[in-house]
């Protein structure tokens, strides 16, 4: 079936023009200027963007991924679909080794059928001092071998796992990683500038949301900030939603490692599309107060609920990025990170038709994946 997106504001990594596009069997298969040739969907003008891609995500629609459940991973898949991310990973939390593997060998049936794009292990070889929102009690220092057992529990779609850099066993542990093709991020990290150049140097290539749950910048201690925005082999994760990060920090960010090293994420959890009120990350119980997520009882910030389509809007009105620069860091680098940058990420001629229309006003309007759409243009 060929479908043609007529009369759009089509984002490109070049920029934005007036025009058009066809889809068949689910991938883009002309991209054009002015009027389509055709007959086609009218899009009135809408921006048509590139399907988001979020690399970071614990849930949604009151549904969590530690869990493992994946009636509850379809609900958070469905919301955050609706609001324009066609590919997500599946971030787990801190846990014992026998729930990390329950929870992976679940997730892996989803990844296989094409639900999810792999399983993210944010802890438990993370820091006691920067832990953030995970179970102090249950962390443990990297283990190679123990992470061999967890990748073997994810068949194969394991693709990332956060780490220490100071801790012992932690290099070792991002070799492990990186020789299984899983992705080495940094964070949750007390490290040294140093120490974090060493993690780099192993093969940590992603910092796992820059600036939260680590050192701050220091003149005289750059700590592992500096380390992360610096190098060229790392792409940074920024939560755009306004408690994270100041716009000010997120610009800074975007400024040093430019858009094809910096990658909007969620970190949502289980309450992003829903209310205030109590919720589960893991083990862990979290207040969400005027749509802010804190962990009862220290008010530490406990993931978002964000949904990737504010981020972006807030990359282009908050932070004043353009439109392409946006939708580069919301949907091509993440993209690239994962591998997949070949086949989704940008508006381009032989790419799936994941694709997300927007109004003036940057709301979504449309949702596409793979040529089928989730919500119809409005």
């Amino acid at each position: 079936m060929s479908i043609t997106l007529a009369d759009a504001r089509v984002v490109t990594p070049e920029g934005v023009h007036e025009g058009w596009l066809t889809i068949e069997d689910g991938r883009i298969t002309h991209v054009g200027q002015g009027s389509a040739p055709g007959a086609g969907l009218g899009l009135g003008g809408r921006y048509v963007v590139p399907g988001f891609v979020d690399i970071h995500n614990h849930g949604g629609a009151g549904a969590s991924f530690p869990t493992g459940d994946p009636d509850q991973a379809s609900l958070a898949v469905d919301l955050h679909a609706r609001h324009g991310t066609t590919t997500l990973m599946a971030s787990l939390v801190t846990a014992s080794t026998d729930d990390l593997a329950r929870a992976a060998a679940s997730l892996a049936d989803l990844c296989e059928d094409g639900l999810l794009a792999g399983i993210h292990f944010e802890g438990p070889y993370i820091s006691t001092a920067r832990c953030g929102a995970h179970n102090p009690a249950l962390l443990r220092d990297p283990s190679p071998a123990e992470l061999a057992g967890l990748l073997k529990a994810g068949r194969g779609h394991v693709r990332m796992i956060t780490i220490a850099a100071e801790l012992p066993g932690a290099l070792e542990t991002v070799r492990e990683a990186t020789a299984n093709g899983v992705i080495a991020a940094l964070g949750h990290s007390d490290a040294t500038y140093e120490q974090t150049i060493s993690g780099i140097e192993a093969g940590g290539s992603v910092a796992t949301h820059l600036y939260n749950a680590m050192p701050p910048l220091h003149h005289r201690d750059p700590g592992p900030i500096a380390a992360l925005l610096q190098d060229e082999r790392v792409t940074v994760e920024l939560i755009n939603d306004g408690v994270h990060l100041h716009p000010a920090m997120t610009r800074l960010a975007f400024e040093v490692a430019g858009p094809g090293r910096t990658a909007l994420i969620t970190d949502a959890m289980a309450a992003a599309g829903m209310g205030d009120g109590v919720y589960e990350l893991g083990p862990m119980t979290v207040n969400v107060v005027n749509g802010e997520a804190r962990l009862a009882g220290s008010g530490t910030i406990a993931g978002s609920t964000l949904t990737m389509d504010v981020a972006f809007r807030r990359a282009v009105r908050e932070v004043g990025l353009s439109l392409a620069q946006a939708s580069e860091i919301a949907s091509l680098t993440p993209a690239r990170v994962l591998g997949l940058a070949d086949h989704l990420g940008s508006v381009s001629v032989g790419k799936r038709a994941d694709l997300v229309v927007l109004t003036d006003d940057l709301e979504v309007s449309g949702v596409m994946r793979g040529g089928t759409w989730i919500t119809e243009p409005r």
